[in-house]
């Protein structure tokens, strides 16, 4: 889901009323001059539910209204960049959102909602494997260099290892979180290559109001759709 999110941006904008019932407050450290969007999904385009532009101000409010929990989306439009985005989950009531102009995405902290702070913790443990993602590359260019066989052959099991560990938690994760609307959109964003008996078996350990959830369908229809396959 999420690697479409620079494929497909529809820029028209849903009005803001008096039904609003969720408020990102925002702070972007150094930001003087841009627009700032907040963006969800709607089938396959990425559509603007509100923005703001920012004037000497880095503080900024953003309204939109929000039939259940479900992932959204900050774009910092600047000049020379528009591809700045931040994404979090997001349920009625109030959300901030503190970063810098300097590292908009990796400064972003977001707090407000329940499945925000589960799936940031998700979040936050994934990056310790991408880390250890970026160690083996590095370990397997220098060996390539080297043309070390047996180094490349031993950081290729390492590496398969590293893969079955990072799907092995995503899996963990979303099961022990079925009560959460988090579980069902780990499945879908994060677990592209789950075979159908693991994404079954996860959407089974769904409490019965996330299988009625935006994204506990969406999983619902993605099972359906690879069994008819």
């Amino acid at each position: 889901m999420k690697k479409i999110i620079y494929l497909f941006i529809l820029t028209t904008i849903v009005s803001c009323g008096s039904s609003d019932n969720f408020t990102l407050q925002g702070n972007i450290k150094g930001l003087k001059k841009g627009t700032v969007y907040l963006m969800k999904f709607q089938d396959t385009l990425l559509v603007t539910l509100d923005s703001v532009v920012v004037d000497g101000d880095p503080n900024f409010t953003l309204h939109t209204n929000l039939e259940e929990p479900e992932m959204l989306f900050v774009k910092l439009d600047k000049k020379n960049n528009t591809d700045n985005y931040v994404e979090f989950f997001a349920s009625e009531g109030v959300s901030t959102l503190n970063s810098t102009l300097k590292n908009f995405i990796y400064d972003a902290e977001v707090t407000g909602s329940e499945q925000q702070k589960l799936y940031g913790e998700y979040k936050n443990m994934l990056s310790e494997y991408e880390n250890k993602n970026l160690e083996l590359t590095e370990q397997h260019l220098m060996a390539q260099i080297k043309k070390d066989t047996v180094a490349l052959d031993s950081l290729q099991g390492a590496f398969d290892k590293y893969l079955k560990s990072k799907y092995r938690y995503s899996l963990n994760y979303a099961a022990t979180h079925g009560g959460s609307e988090v579980a069902p959109y780990i499945a879908l964003a994060e677990m592209p290559n789950a075979t159908i008996k693991v994404l079954d078996t996860l959407y089974n350990s769904l409490e019965p109001k996330i299988k009625e959830s935006k994204y506990g369908k969406l999983l619902k229809e993605e099972i359906t759709k690879r069994k008819a396959e």
